[in-house]
């Protein structure tokens, strides 16, 4: 980790040189004000909105502006691996136990939809998009002599195509096909083979924005299609997979009139919003009526699989050790005898950890450390 830092160090100096070349001169990049006065007014960036306090430099307005100046890049750049370095290479330095090692808090009963949660430090948001973020996990080794690393399959979209009973995509599943381009294919009426890398993220988008109550402007501004066209896209999914939007129906119009929502295995979520008088929070209801069914019987999934293997391994008398969850994936610290037999365990808990007409599938990997996981 000091490693790490000494390196990140380097270039986040090196960075805010060439922030400050292009802006001509030095200021105080952390500073909202100072960084909105510099891009809105001396490089007359576009859509600067004022405020009591001074310009709006938040990331989703920063990202709109990406295309305009090379600075706006190098901004974005430079709040993420400042707050890796802080929160992270730093941080993590500072969570280290007498033991020598870091003992994350779990939280049973503290998110919403069911989920664990992980703080002090929090475990399950190291960032892996960005290398820098990445590396980090070499810092997390196995005190025996392997981390193995099981995750489940498209958990949230089985749990999908389970609780509204669409045959298409359970079908698909249970034949291990690639679940996106099964959706591309039947929205836009091509065979599998003629599906295009760019059909296929679409489908992508659409079939996780759905779960989440997505809107057809929130899908059109993430695949960059029209408005017109995102509405045309939901409304071929639904003609597609009339399962689902029956499913959704029959979800809001059950939160109306009980007020809560369960998950798979009768977990309840109340949500008081759905018969709100202002529109918006009726509208914020309806989405969480429709999206904590699926997340919450994913979290219940989850538990139920961590108790499954445990069990297994108990039985089995293995030393390998559960050290980790991190929303749908599970980490071991592993014995290399017990290698085998641990794999076996791992995926056949999770495989089997409640009954669904979708199989659940658990993929694992394996490494020396917590980043080498292939």
């Amino acid at each position: 980790l000091k490693q790490q830092e000494k390196a990140l160090s380097g270039r986040i100096a090196l960075l805010e040189k060439e922030i400050y070349a292009l802006a001509g001169t030095e200021f105080n990049i952390a500073s909202p004000k100072q960084l909105g006065e510099i891009l809105f007014e001396k490089l007359q960036l576009p859509n600067g909105k004022k405020t009591k306090t001074g310009y709006s430099t938040a990331a989703e307005v920063l990202e709109k502006l990406v295309g305009f100046h090379p600075i706006v890049q190098k901004i974005l750049d430079y709040r993420t691996l400042t707050k890796l370095n802080s929160t992270y290479l730093v941080g993590l330095q500072e969570q280290v136990f007498l033991d020598g090692r870091i003992h994350t808090m779990y939280n049973q009963a503290l998110t919403q939809t069911g989920r664990l949660s992980s703080t002090d430090p929090n475990l399950q948001n190291i960032p892996i998009r960005y290398e820098e973020g990445k590396k980090i996990r070499q810092a997390f080794v196995p005190e025996y002599d392997y981390i193995l690393s099981y995750d489940y399959s498209q958990i949230e979209l089985r749990v999908v195509a389970s609780l509204a009973n669409v045959h298409a995509l359970i079908d698909a599943f249970n034949h291990d096909m690639d679940i996106h381009t099964k959706t591309a294919s039947d929205i836009f009426h091509v065979p599998v083979t003629e599906v295009t890398k760019d059909m296929r993220r679409q489908a992508k988008a659409i079939n996780f924005g759905i779960i989440y109550g997505m809107s057809d402007f929130g899908l059109a501004e993430q695949v960059g299609v029209s408005i017109a066209q995102a509405k045309d896209f939901i409304n071929r999914y639904f003609a597609t997979y009339p399962e689902i939007k029956e499913y959704m129906d029959r979800v809001i119009d059950f939160a109306k009139k009980n007020g809560y929502v369960s998950t798979m295995m009768n977990r309840r979520r109340y949500i008081p919003e759905i018969n709100d008088k202002n529109f918006m929070r009726r509208e914020l209801g309806k989405r969480l009526a429709m999206n904590s069914p699926i997340q919450g019987s994913a979290a219940d999934l989850l538990k139920v699989a961590m108790i499954k293997v445990d069990r297994l391994m108990q039985e089995h008398h293995v030393q390998s050790k559960m050290i980790l969850q991190v929303h749908d994936e599970l980490v071991f610290d592993v014995k290399a005898d017990e290698l085998e037999i641990m794999k076996k365990i791992v995926r056949e808990g999770m495989e089997s950890a409640y009954p669904m007409a979708v199989n659940l599938k658990a993929e694992g990997a394996i490494g020396k450390t917590w980043y080498d996981l292939k």
